[in-house]
């Protein structure tokens, strides 16, 4: 089992992309394997023949460096590993378990009964020597909740996920059970029925299996809500000659591309962070040092069937419009599909989280991507009615506005910083020619 990501250390096998006796080419997909932060596809490096499965599609929580598969360098060598098993290999270990929570350093007293009081250490409460209650068994193995979570392949997760299927409810047809498109657009809800007389109702809600890339975002979103002092700074932009430049250059384009706001918006971000570079800056408690980073590597929240997922435009000054927009088009369809490699969603500079699509959402405020120092949320476009500047005239005009809202790391930027920011990300929207110097 590969380690696909720095904080990996177990994953779970999907679906085998190889059968055995197979000729493998560098570059090639092997398998797909789900880690903590996304599923992806496992690229073999090396020249040779798969010999044998050793882990079939399905297999959770495998840990990083057990055997999951023989690999040989002739065709003429596989048959000597037909019956070759997990065992012949060395067995597997277990994952390692996570590490326990520090508590952070207190003043006060455990014992005190305040509520600002740590909670007390081991020392301090006798441990119970009760012992542990059996609970009625059927005698078979307990199963963790990643081997109670359905095996699917993204595709379906994503195809279920916008017509509303529930995935627990849907029998699986592919290898081990996996559960594919075909099974998604198959399923047919179960007709409800009346219920007898006297008979108890069932539970009024649906568990989901929490998986490793939900635990990592809750952990992620924890640690940054925790440890970085976040302070918000909204402004409203005029986007009426923004929209009106996106309208003529789209209208030029000839059908090779389409720009989109989000476009402009991601090069404007990058415009004031040259302008500001502090807020393109990342707080490093290791080396003791905020690090100024001096190229914009924007990421780019996108929604996806298994969790929010920031693939990363990097380079952003050095861009065009043109180029900006096929990069987002390309990650944002990986990102949903399961298939961005590491270095295309850890790192970045600077993150932007447009909920501009949704007419209903007028301002936000967004969490930020540690290390990073700041992220700018973007609401709808609204049109607002801005009245004459003569007195003479009553009439008003109407101007299509947007509210951002950017969260910046006090650690790092200070407050008339992240304020000058601001101002020259509203400087440049407001003058997107600008944008094509």
């Amino acid at each position: 089992m590969p380690a696909l990501s720095p904080t990996m250390t177990a994953g779970n096998i999907g679906t085998w992309q190889k059968k055995a006796g197979d000729v493998i080419a560098p570059g090639d997909v092997l398998v797909e394997i789900e880690t903590d932060k996304a599923q992806m596809d496992f690229e073999f490096q090396e020249e040779g023949v798969l010999a044998k499965i050793l882990k079939d599609s399905g297999e959770k929580d495998v840990a990083v460096g057990n055997p999951i598969a023989v690999m040989v360098e002739e065709e003429s060598d596989v048959a000597a590993f037909e019956s070759f098993t997990l065992d012949d290999a060395g067995g597997e270990k277990a994952p390692p378990a996570p590490p326990k929570e520090e508590a952070s350093e207190s003043s006060e007293p455990a014992q005190t009964g305040s509520e600002t009081a740590p909670p007390a250490s081991k020392d301090d409460v006798k441990e119970s020597t009760s012992t542990p209650q059996e609970s009625e068994s059927t005698g078979a193995r307990l199963q963790t909740s990643l081997e109670r979570q359905p095996a699917i392949s993204p595709r379906a997760r994503a195809l279920a996920l916008e017509k509303g299927v529930p995935i627990q409810k849907v029998k699986g047809s592919g290898p081990q059970g996996r559960i594919t498109e075909a099974d998604i657009e198959k399923y047919q809800p179960a007709a409800p029925t009346a219920p007898s007389s006297g008979a108890t109702a069932g539970p009024a809600y649906e568990d989901t299996p929490i998986s490793s890339m939900r635990k990592t975002i809750a952990n992620r979103l924890t640690e940054s809500v925790n440890q970085n002092p976040h302070y918000f700074v909204s402004s409203s932009v005029s986007v009426s000659k923004l929209l009106k430049l996106r309208q003529a250059l789209n209208a030029s384009a000839d059908g090779k591309y389409r720009l989109s706001v989000n476009d402009f918006l991601i090069k404007a971000c990058a415009a004031a962070c040259l302008k500001v570079p502090a807020a393109n800056s990342s707080w490093r408690a290791k080396e003791s040092v905020i690090r100024e980073h001096k190229s914009v590597d924007v990421s780019v929240a996108v929604a996806t069937p298994v969790g929010l997922m920031t693939p990363i435009v990097k380079g952003v000054e050095g861009l065009g419009l043109e180029r900006i927009s096929a990069q987002v088009k390309d990650l944002g369809k990986r990102a949903r599909d399961g298939k961005l490699k590491p270095e295309e969603y850890q790192g970045g500079t600077f993150t932007i989280s447009n909920m501009g699509m949704n007419a209903a959402v007028e301002r936000f405020t967004a969490v930020i991507n540690p290390p990073q120092a700041a992220i700018l949320a973007v609401g709808t476009t609204k049109k607002v009615a801005i009245p004459s500047e003569s007195d003479e005239d009553s009439n008003v005009q109407w101007d299509d506005q947007i509210v951002v809202t950017a969260s910046f790391d006090h650690k790092v930027v200070d407050g008339a910083v992240g304020g000058e920011w601001i101002r020259e990300f509203k400087k440049v929207v407001e003058n997107p020619l600008e944008l094509l110097l």
